[in-house]
Formats: structure tokens, sequence, C-alpha cells
């Protein structure tokens, strides 16, 4: 049965991810998205709405024309160095906006969500790896943003029956393996898109924020997860509250971690460029090692990364990154 599903922040780089997975299992998606972040070209099919999740006479609107039966919600601002800068962007357009759609949401009598939330609820984690059971206190007003809107979730389901899955990303990286689509954020800060720039000539060189840290080589590490495993989990998430699932939480990553040093040093490999590095100090908000316990969601959802692995995530990212030169 084809169900219209509201895809906020549908032109981004995994909402589009997200949208792709949709068209593919045979639902329809409606991509609401501002254009400040995502690109209109990366959205391949289903319906358009270009505006902001503050506007909510359009969202109303949106909601009444298309009559979708659930949401995907992953319009957010998403850096953690930013949000500890400006503040203000994060809590206006992560909770604010996620405020104003949940309650056009109950209007609308819409109670099913999945929630793109982060491992950066965690802050500096006490043990490795991180289960869902850990200890929330995040660091920055990002991650502080997404652990506020999975307790308004948990509030809203007890008012208003609004049941929800929340995804805590670790970190989502690599492309489409068909090709069609990619990360591409202005200005780029993501390591491994940044990589590849400088690999094809596009910047000078990567800068490797901290060598000081309690890891092997004095990088951060981070478990990284394919962009489709990512999209894919979301189907596999809806389609559970569509099938009368509770309220559950979990996390999203390989349950492998790489260091900044480690990913470059595939990246050459991948790429037989020398992808030159310079060294400054750690930015702030940076835990030294974030990696998934991932039993929770393998074991509810039935969930098995295919694509994960570092080389790969490298390899789908090169074959995009190169095919937009």
């Amino acid at each position: 049965m084809r169900n219209n599903i509201l895809v906020t922040g549908g032109a981004g780089y995994i909402g589009s991810h997200v949208v792709k997975e949709l068209l593919a299992q045979g639902q329809w998606p409606i991509s609401y998205d501002s254009l400040s972040q995502g690109q209109r070209e990366a959205v391949i099919g289903g319906q358009f709405v270009e505006a902001d999740l503050s506007d909510i006479p359009t969202l109303r609107a949106t909601f009444k024309e298309y009559s979708p039966e659930a949401v995907i919600h992953l319009a957010a601002s998403c850096s953690v160095e930013e949000s500890i800068y400006n503040p203000e962007k994060y809590y206006y357009n992560n909770l604010i906006n996620s405020l104003g759609l949940l309650k056009v949401m109950a209007e609308n009598k819409v109670n099913l969500i999945v929630f793109s939330s982060s491992c950066a609820v965690y802050g500096e984690p006490l043990q490795v790896p991180i289960s869902e059971d850990h200890v929330r206190d995040p660091v920055s007003p990002y991650g502080k943003t997404k652990l506020f809107i999975e307790n308004v979730l948990a509030d809203y389901d007890q008012a208003y029956n609004m049941r929800y899955v929340s995804l805590r990303y670790f970190n989502a990286a690599g492309a489409d393996p068909e090709g069609v689509i990619g990360e591409n954020h202005y200005p780029e800060t993501h390591l491994i898109p940044s990589m590849l720039q400088s690999a094809l000539g596009k910047r000078d060189s990567i800068t490797i924020f901290g060598t000081d840290y309690p890891t092997p080589d004095g990088t951060c590490i981070r478990d990284y997860v394919h962009v489709t495993d990512v999209a894919k989990t979301h189907i596999l998430a809806l389609e559970a509250l569509l099938g009368g699932m509770e309220n559950r939480v979990f996390n999203l990553g390989s349950e492998t971690g790489y260091s900044v040093k480690q990913v470059i040093d595939v990246a050459r490999e991948v790429t037989g460029k020398e992808i030159p590095t310079t060294e400054c100090k750690r930015r702030q908000g940076d835990a030294a090692i974030l990696v998934a316990n991932s039993e929770r969601i393998k074991r509810e959802l039935a969930w098995k990364p295919e694509l994960s692995d570092i080389k790969t995530i490298v390899e789908t990212a090169w074959k995009w990154h190169r095919g937009q030169t």
C-alpha cells in the first residue's frame, strides 16, 4: 500500500537518500525543504514543497493537500561547532521549528514520526561502545536540541498518542552506490567529502582538528555508517510504526571506530592522491571517541548494515564526487 510520507529536509544529504529509498519501496515522499542547505536537484521524485518549517501556514497547507500518513523529520542545523558559537540558530531551527511541526501534526491527527536524532545527545562517553542506555549529557547546543526533542516526543505520546522512533545517528557518510546523489554541503566541513575535494584539487589541504586526544594516533575516533544504510533504516522504522510498534530509540552506527588519520589513509588508497593535511587545535564539543553499540536496532528491526565498511563508504563517495567534475 502506498502511503504519503512527509520528509522534512528532503533535499538535504540524508533526506535525499531517504526520499530515494521511499520511492524504491513504493511510498510517496513529500519533500519539505527551505533549500537553505539542501539542493533541489537531489530530490529525485515525489512531491516537493519549498518552504521553511517556521512557515506554519505553508506547513498546514501541505498537510491539508497531501494528508501524510507519517512524518520523517530530518530538517535541522547540524554542526556541533557552529552550535557553540551560534546557539540561537540551533534553538530556533531545531527546537522551535520542531515544535511547530509537532503542533501541525497534532492538528491533523498525524501521530507517527521518525526523528533524526544524534549521538551528540551522549556528550563525552563514559564507556565505549555507547548503548542507548548510556547517560545523556550533551555538551553542545546541537546535542541539547536533539535530546530536548526526544523528551518532547515522549511527552507528546503521553498527551496526544504520538508514536515515534528516534534514530541516534553516529557519522553518516558515503554516497548512493548508483552515483545519483551524494554529500554536498556549502561550505563543506565534513571529513570525507573534504578529503575528496582535496583529491580533486578543489582545496589545498584538509585540516585535522586536534592530534592530542587519548587515542592511538592522537586524532578523534568516529563510527561511520553508510548513508544508504541510514536511509534504509528510516524505512524499517516507518514500517514498524505503521505496523503498530510502540516508541523506540535506536543507535545507528557500524560499531567500528576509525581515527581521522585512518580515514585519510583509506582515502589516499582509494583515490591514489596525496591529500595534504594541516594540523590545528581541537574544536569545541568534539569527543575523543564515539562508537555505537547497535545491537538493539539489529535485534528489534532486523537492521543489517550492508555498505558501512570504511573503504566502501569512501569508494562510493569518490565515485559520486568524480561525477560532479
